[in-house]
């Protein structure tokens, strides 16, 4: 008998929608007191909860380390048996519980209110112990859990997750967080090379660069060309200044024209005026400009427009920015 899913999938998915939509309701001035609590914070925000909210803890203290807040997760019933040290009067809790009852949350809490450090709760209900015994509540209340029988936390989770969702690009804003400080966090990832690397980072350069004097026949630039394996070589003037390019292309269209592989000069054969980069190009930058132009190589020069460097798309491919 094969069996139709379809139907509860689309009901969970509305139910957690209009959870989610419901959440703007929530954005008052408690969730801008806890902002401003994260924001001015000296040392980090630690958020704490247990079973599903701890993982959405784990999530939200992840995206807020990642965009500017420092953060962290601890475990509140590691916490009881000596994790606590790990937290300082300088950082902020942020502690996430549905019901706001969460017994392995709240035995934590007077010990953080005898040291003075302040709490942010995040729970499903206002009227709840936890939110009582914090300095501020963010309200993440939801109608009904996408779960048929009300017991397995969904449309909750997702709410609370778009929440810290909320509070992290809040603060990022704010603090004026970059794309250049966002790949600082992820230079292992492909998001960090594509933020992160520079065309000095990759480039052909020294020996390893093409490069021909503008008087030298064609047979020679083939030669070097045929040497570095790039595909292209630059030529120079007397100056050592870029005078144009020749590549795998150019050839094939000189082949056409039946020129003289001997007696041509690569002056009257090369394209002038070529696309050039700077050796502090983001790669990723450098690659848009290839795409665009339907290039496949770089030559890199610096303030002179001396060429210093080169490169091709399968530079870019080894490099991860592809």
């Amino acid at each position: 008998m094969t069996l139709d899913f379809r139907p509860q999938a689309l009901q969970v998915l509305q139910i957690e929608a209009a959870a989610v939509t419901q959440l703007a309701a929530y954005i008052d001035e408690s969730f801008n007191l806890a902002c401003q609590m994260m924001f001015d914070c000296t040392g980090r925000v630690i958020v704490i909860g247990m079973g599903k909210s701890g993982h959405i803890a784990h999530k939200i203290a992840a995206t807020l380390a990642s965009t500017g807040t420092p953060s962290f997760f601890v475990h509140p019933a590691e916490a009881s048996h000596g994790d606590l040290g790990m937290i300082t009067q300088d950082d902020i809790v942020l502690a996430i519980s549905n019901s706001g009852e969460t017994a392995e949350v709240l035995t934590i809490v007077p010990v953080l209110k005898r040291r003075g450090i302040k709490m942010i709760a995040m729970t499903g209900r206002p009227e709840s112990t936890l939110a009582s015994l914090s300095d501020v509540h963010v309200c993440v209340r939801v109608e009904q859990e996408a779960c048929p029988l009300g017991l397995a936390p969904t449309a909750s989770t997702t709410a609370t997750l778009a929440m810290g969702d909320a509070l992290a690009v809040a603060l990022l804003d704010v603090r004026g967080f970059s794309a250049d400080d966002f790949a600082l966090s992820h230079p292992g990832g492909s998001l960090g090379r594509r933020l992160l690397l520079r065309l000095e980072d990759v480039m052909h350069f020294g020996d390893a660069l093409p490069v021909v004097h503008q008087q030298v026949s064609l047979k020679e630039a083939l030669l070097e060309i045929s040497r570095k394996g790039l595909g292209m070589t630059a030529i120079v003037d007397d100056s050592g200044k870029l005078a144009g390019l020749f590549t795998d292309g150019d050839l094939r269209r000189v082949l056409d024209q039946q020129v003289d592989l001997h007696k041509a000069s690569i002056a009257s054969l090369m394209t002038r005026n070529c696309i050039t980069a700077k050796p502090a190009m983001l790669a990723a930058e450098a690659l848009q400009i290839m795409e665009q132009r339907k290039i496949n190589g770089l030559i890199v020069v610096n303030e002179q427009q001396e060429p210093v460097g080169a490169l091709n798309m399968h530079d870019l491919l080894k490099a991860g920015v592809l």
